[in-house]
C-alpha cells in the first residue's frame, strides 16, 4: 500500500491519473480515441520530419491508430499508436509487418530521435529559438 501525504479525493478532476476507461459512459464520448491522439502526435513534429499523417487506408480504433511519417532523410515507416506507446510496424506507408518487432517508445519525440538525426537537429534548432525567444520575452 503507498502513502500518500494528501486524500486523493482533495485532488483536481483533471489530474491526468484517472483511469478513463470509469469516465466513459459518464461523459458520453470516448475519453481516448486514438485517431485523435495520433492527429495531436502529427501537428507536434510535423514541423521536423518531411511528411507526416494519419493512415486513412489501415484501420484506427478507439485502442489504435497509425501514422505514416517520412523522416527528412527521406526514410519511410508506418507508426503504430497504443496505449503502449508508439513504434515502427513497417517500413512504407500504410504497411504493417507482424514479424518486426521493434520497441514501444513512450514519446514520438524518443521514437523520431532514435529514427532521424535530422529531426534531432531541427528539433533541437526549434527548441533553441524558443528558448532564446523567452529569454529575450523575460529580459524586455
Amino acid at each position: 500500500r503507498m502513502e500518500t501525504d494528501c486524500n486523493p479525493m482533495e485532488l483536481p478532476n483533471n489530474t491526468g491519473f484517472e483511469d478513463d476507461s470509469d469516465y466513459r459512459d459518464f461523459e458520453g464520448t470516448d475519453v481516448k480515441d486514438m485517431r485523435l491522439e495520433a492527429e495531436a502526435v502529427v501537428n507536434d513534429v510535423l514541423f521536423a520530419v518531411s511528411n507526416m499523417f494519419v493512415s486513412k487506408t489501415l484501420p484506427c480504433a478507439e485502442d489504435v491508430a497509425y501514422i505514416n511519417v517520412e523522416t527528412r532523410e527521406r526514410n519511410r515507416y508506418c507508426l503504430e499508436l497504443t496505449e503502449a506507446g508508439l513504434r515502427v510496424v513497417a517500413y512504407d506507408f500504410d504497411q504493417t509487418d507482424d514479424r518486426l518487432q521493434t520497441p514501444y517508445h513512450e514519446t514520438v519525440y524518443s521514437l523520431l530521435d532514435s529514427l532521424s538525426p535530422a529531426y534531432r537537429e531541427v528539433f533541437g534548432n526549434a527548441l533553441l529559438q524558443r528558448l532564446e525567444a523567452l529569454k529575450k520575452e523575460s529580459q524586455s
